[in-house]
């Protein structure tokens, strides 16, 4: 039997959930029938659309960009600001439910996860009529909807679920790809970045089928290995499988109570980048690489908001650590006075362990590919600075970076 796997995608999750929580608090209108967004005020460094109604889409409005060029877009934008802690609780809501079903999900965001459903498969009359059914229950249950992409792999699965929205049930198998997947435009194609996007259309591919049908090696000489993933992937080629929870290794992590609230963006990332440091350095001393970090923030009032993310390529180093948790605390911080920050890892391997891409995060590959030269030389010079602290004193010597940093302060 073919494995069976789902992607599970919450449909305009911040909306959705926010327009949930509105309702059942009394609310007589519902966000996601009129033009809205989840976004931060126009005055804020957070004053981008995080998430947008279905009628906001009719007018051009993007998830991403900033909210007044949406506010042009439609005058009478509707607003609401994020609440992560709101999103972290239907979140865990959403997981212990499909728990319910298998233990085998790898949830990869706050809105989104994949389910091996493979071992459970012959408890259903098909997995479609299974994926209807979880999809049902989650909008009886919660009130908000659910994309279910169906495939043999996960990235089939997650370009099923995100055909036609909301509320749907899609498969992609292998044999339906030349007919459901490579008439799409290149740029629906997971990992297809925009930097990529651009170097493929000058290069006259305009479909995901024409991709497909290029020869790799031409796609080599221009994107590099990005250009092979794409190619595998346009043609359907997926080997990674569903990291449940139990499957995952433990993490190693480091957190701080401030002695003091930090209440601008300048001193949390100063705190951030000696987390982080911390973190590299356990990993090394463990023989370990994390392909996930995840950021802590706790603020004056005792509440707690964490998010996490898949790395590009599994990493020990510092700098790596410290670059994808400032992007987390960017996502995550209310502007509010912070209490603690932490950074956590996750899903550990060997450092000796061949290194593979990722499917996460376009961008992030490109820009790990651009720095592969500098990763040995970042290497050898911590395994030389920690062998020094460790003979003569952890201040004996330090990054010039650094010592700019601290005669700044």
């Amino acid at each position: 039997m073919r494995p069976i796997i789902f992607h599970i995608d919450v449909n305009s999750a911040y909306l959705s959930w926010t327009a949930v929580e509105q309702l059942k608090n009394g609310a007589a209108l519902d966000l996601r029938t009129i033009p809205a967004i989840i976004g931060g005020d126009q005055k804020s460094r957070h004053g981008v659309v995080l998430a947008k109604s279905i009628p906001a889409k009719k007018f051009g409005i993007r998830t991403g960009e900033p909210v007044a060029n949406a506010m042009r877009k439609c005058p009478n934008l509707h607003m609401e600001p994020p609440d992560h802690k709101l999103y972290h609780n239907y979140s865990e809501k959403l997981m212990e439910f499909l728990r319910g079903y298998t233990k085998e999900i790898e949830q990869v965001s706050v809105d989104e996860c994949y389910m091996d459903f493979t071992g459970i498969a012959g408890k259903y009359a098909s997995p479609v009529a299974a994926a209807f059914e979880i999809k049902d229950k989650i909008y009886e249950m919660f009130g908000f909807t659910v994309n279910i992409g169906i495939s043999s792999n996960k990235l089939l699965a997650k370009m099923a679920s995100d055909f036609e929205k909301p509320n749907r049930v899609h498969t992609l198998f292998p044999e339906e790809i030349r007919v459901k997947m490579w008439p799409l435009p290149v740029q629906d194609l997971f990992m297809a970045g925009r930097a990529s996007v651009e170097t493929l259309q000058k290069l006259e591919i305009s479909t995901i089928g024409d991709l497909a049908q290029t020869d790799p090696s031409i796609l080599e000489l221009h994107l590099k290995s990005h250009g092979r993933m794409l190619w595998e992937f346009a043609n359907g080629m997926d080997d990674s499988s569903v990291q449940s929870e139990e499957t995952a290794a433990k993490g190693i992590g480091n957190s701080t109570t401030l002695p003091q609230d930090a209440v601008t963006r300048e001193a949390a990332v100063k705190v951030l980048y000696e987390l982080a440091q911390s973190v590299g350095r356990r990993l090394r001393k463990a023989g370990k690489k994390a392909s996930m970090v995840s950021t802590e923030i706790k603020y004056a009032t005792f509440q707690s908001v964490s998010h996490q993310k898949q790395l590009a390529r599994p990493s020990d180093e510092d700098q790596v650590i410290y670059e994808e948790a400032c992007r987390l605390f960017d996502e995550l911080w209310s502007g509010e006075p912070i209490r603690l920050l932490g950074i956590r890892s996750s899903k550990l391997t060997d450092s000796g362990q061949p290194e593979q891409i990722s499917m996460f995060d376009a961008e992030f590959v490109a820009e790990q590919t651009k720095r592969a030269k500098l990763s040995e030389k970042h290497k050898k010079l911590n395994t030389a600075m920690e062998s020094i602290c460790k003979r003569y004193g952890k201040d004996a010597v330090v990054k010039a970076s650094d010592l700019a940093k601290k005669e700044a302060k």
